[in-house]
């Protein structure tokens, strides 16, 4: 059961004829195509997004396998964890949205595919006694030729190394079966709400009401064994398994941010005049680079539209008076990165805009240095230093008297969040815990001034914020993001002169 499978007998059963291994790696003529239906990227499909060894960029399957087994170490014997992955869900009509898996599932399995479930079970002490199931959609050419292709159940054993498999339609039987020979059961409900009157089966498993047909859910099932079986919560033991990255993870989260800084680079160079076209530059500069997407919608904010802390409609015009505040970066193999930049609309700053400006920067270098495990602070610790600085750079800008519920007013968020698979990553995990070596967080100060007469004219208006993604060491950081200029003479060099270095854009091999 702790076997790791090779893809090669897959390939073999799967075709009629051996795999050509001796053309190079990347020929763009000719293509030869790998006798191999899988609904995401393999090694076998798509080798230059994924090395051999691995499930997906950058994380071997060895890595996910040493996941599973450290979350089995932590549940008792007779157990099972079950966890559901996500669905598809649709804007209108046939409109769909971009998928995102469980990033639980993703985590513990590498698996990328809609209407899923993995179940971990130990039946005994001994973790060479593990068992890894996955219930996933059923092979179907009909659908397949709509939808794209599917690994299936087979393909979740001999590429996802899964114990056993089954299709979804014999979910509610097979979660049945391994209940019955359990004690202890671990399953968080969907926090998401999904759409019960969707005609996809699928759904009908997160439906907390038995569906007409008579088709069981998860949550029918569990209330069905729920009397003689002890029910967990599992979310917040994968989380803090999630909190401490691994050298792979932190490899591809530094590419990322590595990616996304030089597009930043990119864009400053630019003269823009409409929030969208600087968003959609930016956003294909982190595909050029080699990013899967962006990480999330980004904010594109010229003038006082900065006041608004998550303002993404990004339609307005950009006046040449004013600063444009940047929350946008991009994501690679899932993992996420997170940058906030601000710069003057016409490439040089006014004596105000520098002051603001290098008075944020000076709060966000201080709370970086403070990213030392041995230091032993916790988020909510830098976040309550960052108060202290930001109280004082406000008064050296000419802020007198100002007062830390005043402090609170213009710097209204919090100074960073753990960073990883989601961009506000581990939510369960608490602000106040001490922060490790291997974690990896963001540090955010922002200084908004509202219209108000209270303020000087010449600050009104004007919203900052500068961001980087830091990775704790246990006596020093590494900034993840560095390569996005932040110093008030690199920006001004850049707006003016251009970027001198080369950048390799439509990036094939992005790791």
């Amino acid at each position: 059961m702790l076997r790791l499978r090779t893809l090669t007998s897959f390939v073999r059963k799967s075709c009629s004829r051996p795999l050509n291994t001796s053309r190079p790696l990347f020929n763009y003529v000719n293509r030869q195509r790998v006798p191999l239906e899988a609904g995401q990227a393999l090694h076998e499909t798509r080798p230059n997004l994924i090395k051999p060894g691995e499930l997906t960029p950058g994380i071997s399957a060895l890595e996910y396998f040493e996941r599973r087994i450290k979350l089995a170490s932590k549940m008792p014997a007779k157990s099972c964890a079950v966890i559901a992955g996500s669905q598809v869900k649709f804007a209108s009509g046939a409109v769909f949205y971009p998928f995102q898996q469980n990033n639980d599932l993703y985590y513990l399995t590498g698996w990328n595919e809609p209407d899923s479930v993995m179940i971990l079970e130990k039946p005994k002490d001994d973790l060479d006694e593990v068992v890894f199931h996955m219930v996933v959609p059923r092979k179907d050419p009909f659908a397949e030729q709509w939808e794209g292709y599917r690994t299936g159940p087979e393909g979740a054993k001999e590429i996802f190394n899964a114990d056993e498999a089954t299709n979804s339609g014999a979910l509610s039987l097979y979660l049945s079966n391994i209940f019955d020979r359990n004690e202890y059961i671990y399953f968080d409900t969907p926090k998401d709400k999904t759409n019960v009157n969707n005609s996809a089966f699928f759904s009908s498993f997160f439906s907390l009401q038995t569906m007409s047909d008579g088709h069981q859910t998860i949550m029918d099932v569990l209330r069905r064994k729920g009397t003689s079986k002890k029910i967990r919560s599992i979310s917040k033991t994968i989380q803090e398994l999630r909190k401490t990255k691994s050298p792979a993870e932190l490899r591809i989260m530094r590419r990322a941010g590595q990616i996304s800084g030089r597009a930043y680079n990119q864009t400053y160079a630019q003269r823009f005049r409409n929030e969208r076209t600087l968003q959609a530059f930016l956003e294909y500069k982190f595909l050029a680079g080699g990013c899967d997407r962006s990480a999330y919608i980004p904010v594109v904010a010229a003038g006082s539209n900065a006041l608004c802390i998550h303002y993404t409609r990004n339609d307005d015009v950009m006046y040449d008076d004013e600063m444009v505040l940047i929350d946008a970066s991009g994501s690679l193999g899932g993992y996420c990165t997170d940058i906030s930049r601000t710069w003057p609309v016409n490439g040089k700053f006014t004596d105000a805009q520098r002051d603001l400006y290098e008075a944020v920067l000076n709060v966000q270098k201080k709370c970086i240095n403070l990213c030392k495990a041995h230091n032993g602070h916790s988020i909510h610790e830098i976040h309550e230093k960052s108060l202290e600085y930001t109280k004082m750079e406000l008064r050296n800008v000419g802020f007198r008297d100002v007062q830390k519920w005043e402090v609170n007013k213009l710097f209204p968020h919090y100074i960073g969040h753990h960073l990883g698979l989601d961009v506000h990553d581990i939510p369960d995990v608490s602000r106040h815990q001490k922060l490790e070596a291997g974690q990896v967080i963001t540090i955010e100060p922002g200084i908004y001034i509202p219209d108000e007469d209270c303020y000087p004219s010449y600050f009104r208006n004007v919203g900052i914020r500068i961001e980087d993604d830091i990775a704790l060491g246990d006596h020093d950081y590494t900034n993840l993001t560095v390569e996005a200029a932040k110093e008030i003479s690199d920006l001004e060099n850049i707006m003016q002169n251009g970027v001198t270095t080369k950048i390799e854009e439509d990036i094939v091999s992005p790791l």
